[in-house]
């Protein structure tokens, strides 16, 4: 086995049956990213809507693109035909414009809203009061072309486990609020992405679905 099969194997060891992984593959080349489709992998996640582009017809059809990164409304046209899933809306504005470009295509694309819960001011994301609004508008109650599948957050670049677990916690506990408040009867609204390669493992115990690792599995990112 390759060095990177090892450190997959490893952390979906880790990991419990309903929490998935998606290996961030983004400014690794394709070359990486086939060693770990070779050792199985199939669903990677990607930040720049342009290099995804260019990343997917070099490789096998049944990966599960995931997209994880700030998208511009302008950049959507470039993953709408494809993406599986895209983790991070922080706008109505942007949710509609995935949903102009879903229906050039004749797709569904499942999203999640981004939250934001660091205390950094750099993170994008809707606030709580934001997140309820944009469900509670006319204009997101009129897109055919999209589904909220979950949540997103990221948690403060800090070494405080103590508050980065509180913020995964609010997080989760805000999930379920949302669940209970406008999707009660949907399947599909199930997916908490948080986590990532320093932080996962606080982010499973307080209720992700989604991890997003890269360094644990690539390496150090090829800039």
């Amino acid at each position: 086995m390759s060095e990177t099969a090892d450190r997959l194997s490893l952390i979906k060891n880790s990991l419990p049956e309903n929490v998935r992984l998606v290996a961030v593959s983004k400014f690794h080349p394709v070359e990486a990213i086939k060693e770990a489709y070779d050792a199985g992998h199939r669903i990677f996640g990607e930040s720049k809507a342009q290099e995804l582009q260019a990343k997917y017809p070099l490789l096998p059809e049944d990966i599960e693109w995931h997209f994880i990164g700030h998208l511009q409304t302008n950049k959507v046209k470039y993953i709408a035909p494809f993406v599986s899933l895209i983790h991070s809306i922080d706008s109505l504005r942007l949710l509609q414009e995935v949903d102009r470009q879903a229906l050039k295509n004749n797709r569904n694309i499942p999203c999640l809203l981004q939250i934001h819960i660091a205390e950094e001011e750099s993170k994008f994301g809707l606030d709580f009061e934001e997140c309820r609004n944009l469900l509670q508008s006319a204009e997101y109650r009129s897109l055919k072309n999209v589904t909220i599948a979950g949540l997103m957050g990221m948690a403060s670049n800090t070494d405080d486990k103590g508050q980065i677990r509180k913020e995964f916690s609010r997080l989760h506990s805000f999930f379920n609020d949302v669940k209970k408040e406008f999707f009660p009867n949907d399947p599909f609204f199930k997916e908490l992405s948080a986590g990532m390669s320093d932080d996962y493992v606080l982010a499973v115990e307080e209720g992700s679905t989604l991890v997003r690792v890269g360094s644990r599995i690539f390496g150090q990112r090829e800039y």
